[in-house]
């Protein structure tokens, strides 16, 4: 009988749904899933879903590709875990999810932010966590529920992040890691653990977090009701794996050891990932600083709608116009879209202006304008934002080049865009790998197909494309920049 293929597995609990795969030691997909959940909307500015339907989407995935894998002949020797990060799963005395979780864009807890920065100084949660108080985090919303729902808040015993929750449903074990636990907002990162000096003086008790682990490590087993569920080995090793940048991240091969390469990410939110060896914050916290999931640690500037806002302007003005076609409409509109400028601001804005209460807006408008101009003015006005972030990182982790991900990248106009407006090379990759991808990968040294994560890393980055031609950008930065700082001024620390 010949030999089964060993793969790695991965799961990716995104915003829109889990994807799965497996990889081969290559790095090769040897097969993929997806599946979709329901995102809440209860109020204006508050995200939330339902930790069970991302149990069900992944039992779901999970059957589906161990179904795959039996028919090709393939071995799956250990799961890694990836994930939207940010989000607050609470979780009673017995496991159990005591309400919808608040996930990474909720912009609820302004009056949490403050209250973190009243009691700590600004420079002084900087300094330690990498990162100012921000609405997004975990630690604020732990805040709001003990403010808002008290009763829930009582019973609360550990607070999870969304793909530890995923991991703890698995494998009975609560645990996290790094990449993931830096975006709570209570991770020391000069230590690698919880800062009990912070907690203490917002009064949390640190028993409410999870141990955290390596990203590499083995945290638990693969539970057997499911492995009845979905036909995967019982015992199956889970792998920590990292937060969705983190991860994809690793996918891409960026690490420490290649500084100079970041990535350009244009999925829901936008994102410039710069690897860095040292934890090096931004002293106003404009940017955020994270842990990486290869031990060393990276600089994040966020914009929270990048292809969030061409989906919500193509849900809204023409849904049954493909996308594919209304980018071929906005190449056709002269760069600057004819004076028309975007604040992609649809649920508030992370880096530079780190402001919940932002709000996007079109401005320029006039008769002579039509779908082309607005949709030009989205792309444009999404990579400006972008730009506006790697201003402030560039002096901590100056990169040279950025290989692109997310959806947004299968288009080269706003590739190009993104060149122009951050002026560095960006060069699509001939595998578009995610953080999905990432997962299988941090798992592969637990699995044995690789001594270390490093020999991991060497053997599946993908390989780099020619860099996409930059467009011009110029009438177009200075516009977003001139209607930004008049309704929206960056705030000094």
């Amino acid at each position: 009988m010949a030999a089964r293929l060993p793969v790695t597995l991965g799961a990716d609990l995104g915003t829109s749904g889990v994807k799965v795969v497996a990889l081969s030691a290559g790095g090769e997909v040897v097969a993929e899933r997806t599946h979709t959940y329901p995102l809440l909307t209860p109020r204006p500015g508050w995200t939330e879903q339902r930790p069970e339907d991302w149990l069900t989407g992944t039992r779901a995935a999970l059957r589906e590709l161990a179904d795959d894998l039996r028919a090709l002949g393939a071995e799956p020797l250990a799961l890694g875990l990836s994930g939207q990060m940010h989000g607050l799963v609470p979780l009673n005395a017995a496991g159990e999810v005591l309400r919808p979780a608040l996930l990474w864009n909720d912009q609820r807890t302004g009056a949490q932010v403050g209250a973190i920065e009243a009691r700590l100084p600004r420079a002084e949660l900087v300094a330690r966590t990498g990162n100012r108080a921000v609405t997004g985090f975990q630690l604020p919303k732990l805040l709001w529920l003990r403010d808002e729902e008290p009763g829930v808040f009582a019973q609360v015993r550990r607070a999870l992040l969304p793909k530890d929750y995923l991991g703890y449903a698995l494998t009975g074990v609560p645990t996290t890691e790094p990449s993931d636990a830096s975006g709570v907002g209570a991770l020391n990162l000069a230590r690698g653990a919880w800062d009990l000096d912070v907690l203490a003086e917002l009064g949390l008790d640190a028993a409410l977090f999870p141990e955290v682990r390596r990203s590499t490590d083995v945290v638990g087993h693969l539970r057997a009701d499911w492995a009845a569920a979905t036909g995967l080995p019982e015992g199956l090793p889970v792998v920590a794996g990292g937060g969705d940048n983190a991860a994809a991240g690793v996918a891409l091969g960026l690490t420490a050891a290649r500084p100079g390469v970041g990535s350009l990410s244009l999925g829901t939110s936008g994102v410039v990932f710069a690897p860095l060896a040292q934890p090096t914050p931004d002293p106003e916290g404009r940017v955020h600083l994270f842990a990486h999931a290869d031990g060393g640690f990276h600089l994040l500037g966020v914009t929270l709608s990048a292809a969030g806002s061409l989906e919500w302007l193509h849900s809204k003005l023409a849904p049954e116009v493909p996308i594919a076609t209304l980018l071929d409409e906005a190449a056709a509109v002269p760069p600057g879209a004819e004076g028309v400028t975007f604040l992609p601001y649809l649920a508030g804005e992370r880096s530079p202006l780190m402001n919940p209460a932002a709000r996007a807006a079109f401005t320029g408008l006039s008769l002579a304008h039509g779908r082309p101009h607005l949709v030009r003015a989205v792309l444009e006005g999404s990579v400006a934002a972008l730009a506006d972030a790697y201003a402030v990182m560039r002096g901590l982790a100056p990169l040279d080049t950025l290989l692109s991900t997310g959806g947004g990248a299968r288009s080269d106009l706003w590739l190009g865009l993104a060149s122009g407006a951050l002026g560095l090379p960006v060069q699509p990759t001939a595998a578009r790998p995610g953080a999905a991808h990432g997962a299988a990968i941090l798992a592969m040294p637990a699995a044995g197909l690789h001594p270390t994560l490093n020999a991991a890393l060497d053997a599946t980055r993908p390989a780099a494309l020619p860099a996409v031609a930059p467009l011009e950008m110029t009438a177009a930065l200075a516009a977003y920049a001139g209607t930004r700082e008049a309704l929206f001024p960056v705030q000094p620390g």
